[in-house]
């Protein structure tokens, strides 16, 4: 494992908001304030990103809520504007520590992915949300990697400590490719 810190995408700005250099951000945190507790924000490599000085919640259109708020880093609309689509991330360890039996997504992120009967399936990847909830992406040790759904049927436990998830594939995710078209010696589930 490399030295850099772990990241956790937090946000994205969406563009500027009014003429005075106020920034909208999509906040991916619990609550949108929750960004003043990090100010600090990275890009995703690691280097500054914004550094937030004031900010407030605002209503969008679907009841979901923006942070909207001022970076010492921008000062005019365009500045904001030219920001669009920034990710915006925090170190893990600078993150509060979640609840017993809770986690963050960003800690499934190289655990090992395991069958009920102890079959090991690969690593998780990554987590996607392509909009219908959460998606593990799971590496094999050989392979092309798959997905499975973050549900509580497909994942029934996930153990922090011992760095694993049980994992149950659903049968349309089964290799169902024929039997001609297989390598059956490259040991994917």
């Amino acid at each position: 494992m490399t030295g850099a810190p772990k990241l956790v995408l937090v946000g994205r700005v969406a563009g500027a908001f009014g003429v005075k250099g106020e920034v909208r951000i999509s906040a991916y945190t619990a609550t949108p304030l929750a960004l003043l507790d990090y100010r600090a924000l990275k890009r995703e490599d690691g280097s500054p990103g914004l550094t937030v000085v004031s900010g407030r919640a605002a209503p969008k259109q679907g009841g979901a809520t923006d942070f909207i708020g001022k970076a010492s880093e921008i000062a005019t609309k365009e500045e904001a504007d030219a920001l669009r689509g920034l990710r915006l991330y925090v170190a893990r360890a600078d993150m509060p520590a979640p609840d017993e039996d809770e986690f963050y997504l960003a800690d499934l992120i190289g655990m090992a992915a395991v069958t009920p009967e102890g079959e090991a399936l690969g690593q998780v990847k990554a987590v996607h949300d392509f909009g219908a909830g959460d998606i593990l992406e799971i590496e094999p040790r050989r392979g092309a990697t798959w997905y499975l759904p973050f549900t509580r049927a497909c994942v029934p436990e996930v153990d922090i400590a011992e760095g694993r998830i049980l994992a149950v594939r659903p049968a349309e995710v089964s290799d169902d490719r024929p039997q001609g078209e297989r390598d059956e010696d490259e040991g994917a589930p």
